[in-house]
């Protein structure tokens, strides 16, 4: 019936399994949960192999690690059932009829099915204000919203899909493994005309990183935004912050942003790691920082 399947990097990823075993034995329906470990020879791992003392339930560490594509795919081509619901490690169910919500989306039309994110309703503390605010503001969209833009709405933690057009547009693992694997897969479904379709079933996002190691990644997904641009992975259309770099870049202005991040980086992060980011500011932030890659 169904298969679900959650990539993992030191993390304990047990009570995201238990509560899932839960509602799967409830449905009273075929299932298994497979975990891979990527290879992070954690100490977490002594509690995530507990999981494979749960009925049709698998914990797996990787000789090495393959990449953040290479894994999801690994787990697709070692699912049993047709239905493949892939879950990140960092995430739990909002709703205890979770598993029900994605049973009754399982029928033979050509679709994938992404249920959302939600973050915790109250401020964190302030090291992990700023990625609570951009995940807040810009993942955990409503519903209505996600559907207006339902392919670049569609985040990879939590989403479900047949094997059979799996392996049509599968996870690429061409790419440097950084981030913007979930842009490019919602890029390819919309080129193959598979239709994304979005229901009201989120998990709540549970790792929220502080300042520092948020700041990284953002700049990450910005190069390996980039690659894919540079690459022709993608269109300069499709994403938002590229759309407005091309137009800056043929009004022949991009030396000025890279010049403006460049001399006033540490103002925009005094902002970002405050009580009170502005979104805005990291976007003109990203925005430069994409410039000043290309100044390079």
């Amino acid at each position: 019936m169904i298969s679900i399947l959650i990539p993992t990097y030191n993390y304990n990823v047990f009570p995201l399994v238990s509560k899932l075993h839960k509602q799967c034995l409830y449905a009273d329906i075929e299932f298994e949960i497979i975990v891979f470990d990527d290879g992070s020879k954690s100490e977490l791992n002594i509690e995530n192999d507990t999981i494979n003392s749960l009925e049709k339930c698998k914990f797996e560490i990787l000789n090495k690690n393959i990449g953040r594509s290479a894994i999801r795919n690994l787990l697709a081509k070692t699912a049993v059932f047709d239905n493949l619901l892939f879950l990140d490690s960092d995430t739990l169910p909002l709703y205890d009829n979770f598993i029900a919500n994605y049973l009754t989306q399982i029928n033979d039309d050509e679709k994938v099915v992404y249920g959302g994110i939600e973050y915790q309703k109250n401020k964190p503390e302030k090291e992990q204000l700023f990625r609570w605010t951009y995940g807040t503001k810009r993942e955990a969209l409503s519903l209505e919203k996600r559907k207006k833009n339902p392919y670049l709405s569609l985040l990879t933690l939590n989403f479900l899909i047949r094997k059979s057009i799996f392996e049509k547009v599968t996870f690429n693992e061409k790419i440097p493994n950084q981030r913007h694997e979930d842009t490019l897969f919602s890029f390819d479904l919309m080129q193959q005309k598979i239709k994304v379709s979005h229901i009201e079933n989120p998990v709540i996002h549970l790792g929220i990183d502080n300042f520092e190691i948020a700041i990284k990644k953002e700049k990450e997904s910005v190069i390996a935004l980039k690659n894919l641009i540079d690459n022709n992975f993608i269109s300069t259309n499709y994403v938002g912050i590229s759309r407005v770099y091309y137009k800056i870049k043929k009004l022949k202005l991009s030396w000025f942003l890279s010049f403006l991040f460049k001399n006033t980086e540490p103002l925009f992060l005094k902002n970002l790691s405050s009580n009170n980011p502005s979104i805005y500011i990291f976007d003109i932030y990203r925005l430069g920082f994409l410039c000043s890659l290309n100044s390079k």
